[in-house]
């Protein structure tokens, strides 16, 4: 065997072992018992353990020397040449990290997990602080080992790892652009009548929810044969293997946008994920290229495709006929403005396209600061409050609606939250690219035909891996890096319209 393939063989030992931990992972945030928290703490610190000590040997090392030798004649795109730059990258931030830290983050993640489910169920922030210090210190402790020179340069660090190339002042800069022009947006619309969407608050039988939601993802090509949903507290999708990957939503009986388009979200995560070139499997290329390009995945279907009047046109008297009590009257362009409502709200995965963003900059900030010892766990709640008051007008009452509703910060997740925006401008410029080359997408979609702009996403994203970086492919594909102009130039003719701003 030769380097090259022992490395594959090395590196696919790994993949295996960091999937069964996720496994696990998957289980614990859907049918384990929660008497079993302990246990499986111990259990995930294992695989975690067994994973990092093995990527992180010397051999794998020597592997890497040899195959950059081997590799160095073929184009810097070769997937070859991919790989090994791919896994030299992460072995180099891997190594920094001492096994010990990775067992007790293992653990510590964990435990907060199963800590912060409890403290959202009781509405009882004490109950998570002390594991969130914990998370935090063991954070700063992590962007010290990648080589933080100073605690200003921690969340750059921490930053890195989902989004590879990008600071937080370059964050910081993109979100005061896309600040600028959501301003006075906002500030249109809360001048305008205001949408009706009375009749969405009613009772919508859950299983029927269900079971509409899954044949939508079906329709995208999220295929049950290799993939399946469950309940969790709070929406995710997980990747096993390319050939399985799973979603999870949270349906409100008194509500019907929020499990459905929590489905469609998580279904565009996991169309990215089956789209994964099979040559990739088991290896470090097998996955998104970044964080922000996946949750343009997710954003594409939830919002440019699941939100607009076309997809509706299509779905809408399917709907009507399985909940016709609560919808049967309501006119397709009345329901349409009602999914589209636009209102500062509470909770970040429910929010309006429009104020959306705003949330993700609440959490930027808040986690930033955190990091950068600025602010102190306890005083977590307080910030949180006050941060949307100024940024969307609204208190949360209850730390439930508040610093607790998401679960990214119990699971050691610092650094991603920016990664949502940074999505949704991608959707935005990629959406426009498909278009270019697709025709008219909402013609398609009012047919229902989803399967080309799925198969468009799978050729020029999806098939790609981590071949390519997210900036690399948006390059490729529409001519130009992250750009905020597209999704802002998609929101004022969206909302125009809806809220009759150009009368």
């Amino acid at each position: 065997m030769n380097s090259l393939d022992a490395l594959r063989t090395r590196l696919a030992t790994v993949y295996d072992l960091n999937k069964a931990a996720s496994v696990l992972e998957w289980d614990q945030e859907t049918y384990m018992p929660r008497g079993a928290a302990e246990a499986r703490s111990q259990q995930l610190a294992t695989l975690r353990s067994l994973s990092h000590a093995h990527f992180t040997d010397d051999e794998t090392g020597a592997l890497l020397e040899d195959a950059h030798i081997s590799t160095s004649d073929l184009d810097a795109d070769h997937p070859t040449r991919a790989l090994v730059r791919v896994t030299q990258r992460d072995y180099d931030r891997a190594t920094r990290l001492p096994a010990r830290l990775v067992s007790e983050f293992a653990t510590a993640t964990s435990r907060a997990k199963q800590a912060w489910q409890a403290a959202r169920a009781d509405d009882d922030y004490s109950q998570f602080a002390p594991h969130l210090e914990r998370v935090m210190a063991l954070s700063i402790e992590k962007a010290d080992a990648f080589g933080a020179a100073s605690p200003r340069d921690r969340y750059d660090v921490l930053l890195d790892e989902y989004e590879p190339g990008m600071t937080a002042a370059e964050v910081a800069r993109e979100f005061a652009e896309l600040r600028a022009g959501l301003v006075p947006l906002v500030e249109a619309i809360a001048g305008a009548p205001q949408v009706d969407d009375r009749f969405l608050h009613a009772p919508f039988d859950e299983d029927a929810q269900w079971a509409f939601g899954l044949d939508v993802a079906q329709a995208f090509g999220y295929d049950l044969a290799h993939g399946r949903q469950d309940r969790s507290t709070h929406p995710f999708s997980t990747t096993f293997a390319i050939d399985d990957v799973r979603i999870t939503t949270r349906i409100d009986s008194q509500f019907f946008p929020s499990g459905f388009f929590g489905t469609l979200h998580e279904t565009g995560h996991a169309l990215y994920e089956r789209g994964v070139s099979s040559d990739y499997a088991r290896s470090p290329l097998a996955s998104g290229t970044s964080l922000g390009m996946h949750e343009s995945q997710s954003r594409l279907w939830e919002n440019q495709v699941g939100r607009s009047r076309a997809f509706w046109h299509h779905w809408y008297p399917t709907l009507q006929a399985v909940f016709p009590t609560q919808l049967g009257g309501v006119a397709l362009d009345v329901y349409y403005r009602a999914i589209n409502r636009v209102a500062p709200s509470f909770i970040r995965v429910e929010a309006d396209e429009v104020t959306y963003n705003l949330h993700v900059m609440v959490r930027f900030e808040i986690e930033r600061a955190l990091i950068e010892g600025s602010l102190a766990v306890v005083d977590v709640p307080e910030a949180w409050n006050g941060a949307m008051e100024d940024y969307l007008g609204v208190t949360p009452p209850t730390d439930r609606e508040g610093c607790l509703q998401d679960i990214h910060w119990s699971l050691g997740l610092v650094g991603y939250f920016p990664t949502y925006t940074l999505g949704t401008l991608m959707s935005a410029q990629l959406f426009a690219a498909a278009q270019r080359d697709l025709g008219d997408l909402a013609n398609h979609f009012a047919r229902g035909s989803f399967l080309p702009f799925r198969e468009w996403l799978r050729a020029h994203i999806h098939q790609h891996g981590r071949v390519h970086t997210a900036t690399e492919l948006l390059e490729r594909v529409c001519g130009v890096g992250l750009d905020a102009g597209p999704w802002l130039e998609y929101a004022r003719a969206k909302y125009t319209l809806i809220y009759d701003l150009a009368a």
